[in-house]
């Protein structure tokens, strides 16, 4: 059974951001959604809605740096818990085969 697609959020402050970074001189919207990894048609969804919105777009719940970085710290936690699991199953069986 495969998973469902997760997409990336994005804080409304990383789309103001990429918008201003591709108005900048010498600056294409290819070459910031290329730097940032994002699609350009996401890309333009962003600007469109900007200027369409100004100051109301963007009003999502995109996670904040403190929420991602605690996710990812919970994350790490249960990673190492598997892999200590694994290291001493591993270390069980070669006991055992011997």
């Amino acid at each position: 059974m495969t998973k469902p697609k997760r997409y990336k959020r994005f804080s409304s402050e990383f789309k103001r951001e990429a918008i201003i970074r591709a108005s900048e001189e010498g600056m294409t919207d290819k070459a910031v959604c290329d730097e940032l990894g994002v699609s350009t048609r996401q890309f333009r969804r962003w600007r469109d809605e900007l200027m369409l919105l100004g100051k109301e777009a963007f009003p999502g719940t995109g996670f904040t740096r403190d929420q991602e970085v605690s996710a990812l710290k919970r994350e790490l936690a249960q990673v190492k818990k598997e892999r200590d699991f694994l290291k001493e199953a591993a270390a069980y069986f070669a006991k055992q085969s011997k």
